[in-house]
């Protein structure tokens, strides 16, 4: 198959979840025999034409001068340029700045569409943008020949909503196996004595439920946030909730050091709660954290039954004051792990992305 895959700033990952997804997904595609294709914007610092055999595509993306309307050039950029590649499927991950341009997509190309979560939820999102976000999730819909769900739960919304039937592809993780407790050196932490939350400072993440749910508790152990804190809404968690035994640390990409600040984490705070399988959970058990997690439907399609719950302030106050220790749950950290290997680690998630394709195609 001839595959193009839009709607990422790039690879090799520079951003977030769908850059991850065509990071592994690509290069694995192109081991099994298929020709790929991905599209990277040109504030990519990565500027080589391929990489890990996949093809590279730069189109220009002017965000850095003209701020979100740059986006929306980039997809209509890609979009034009893969009217002339003969694609035979493009992939398209996400939909928010590419749906005004759903019409001009190649109507030789089967076009199957990853519909990431319910972006018209973000609370960081005014109305007028809610509003567009609802219109945009119908365009991708309407215009896409096949789609994509990452969670049960946007596939079982996608079926109510729109009476379309999503193919459940999740997101993968590799298992961490090799941890180095001398990473943990350079910010002056000890194994099982702090807990740990990675997420983007917005509020449908539930940061300020944890923190004030930690800020009210006896616990002695710090919680440490990484996460970028240069948003209005980052800043001011960091201004009102840093003390002692809070502290963010801003962004890191390094995996190696996140795998290890994750292993040797005691409690990990996972509170999003808008749609999708999202990466930085699958990566948390991957790594054998032990997940207190918002108790919604997208994280119990994962977790199941093998994580602790928070739905308010109160509830993590709780579980910090009966001093919960990781060592109480083994069986959760296995469990989860062996959810990874069998269900997403990056080769059972391509396997099933090929087989979905491969027969989508074959079935036009």
């Amino acid at each position: 198959m001839r595959i193009g895959i839009i709607g990422t700033r790039g690879i090799p990952n520079q951003h977030g979840g769908f850059e991850q997804f065509a990071e592994f997904v690509a290069p694995a595609l192109i081991e099994r025999g298929h020709e790929v294709f991905v599209y990277n914007s040109s504030l990519h610092p990565y500027k080589a034409s391929s990489w890990k055999g996949v093809q590279l595509i730069e189109k220009r993306d002017p965000e850095d001068k003209i701020g979100t309307a740059g986006q929306f050039l980039y997809d209509l950029n890609c979009i034009l340029d893969a009217r002339k590649r003969k694609y035979d499927i493009i992939l398209q991950l996400g939909y928010t700045s590419s749906s005004i341009w759903s019409f001009l997509f190649p109507k030789n190309s089967l076009i199957v569409t990853n519909m990431d979560g319910l972006e018209w939820k973000r609370s960081k999102y005014s109305g007028s943008v809610r509003q567009f976000l609802k219109k945009a999730e119908k365009w991708a819909v309407d215009h896409s020949d096949k789609l994509i769900a990452d969670s049960k739960g946007i596939q079982t919304y996608l079926k109510e909503k729109y009476n379309k039937d999503a193919e459940f592809i999740a997101y993968g993780a590799s298992l961490f196996e090799y941890p180095d407790e001398s990473m943990l050196n350079p910010y002056a932490l000890s194994k099982y004595a702090y807990n740990l939350l990675v997420a983007r400072m917005e509020p449908e993440n539930n940061i300020e439920t944890i923190l004030k749910g930690h800020a009210r508790s006896a616990t002695e152990n710090k919680l440490i946030l990484i996460g970028n804190y240069k948003n209005a809404f980052g800043s001011w968690l960091k201004n009102t909730y840093e003390d002692r035994r809070t502290l963010f640390l801003g962004p890191i990409y390094d995996l190696a050091v996140l795998n290890n600040l994750r292993y040797f984490s005691n409690l990990y705070f996972h509170g999003h709660s808008v749609g999708g399988t999202n990466p930085s959970l699958l990566e948390a058990m991957a790594s054998h954290a032990l997940v207190v997690a918002h108790d919604n439907i997208f994280n119990r399609s994962v977790l199941e039954e093998d994580a602790l719950y928070f739905s308010a302030a109160g509830d993590i106050t709780a579980i910090l004051d009966e001093q919960v220790q990781k060592e109480q749950f083994p069986r959760f950290l296995e469990n989860n792990a062996d959810k990874i290997r069998k269900s997403y680690s990056w080769d059972h998630i391509t396997d099933q992305l090929e087989e979905y394709l491969t027969h989508a195609l074959h079935s036009r």
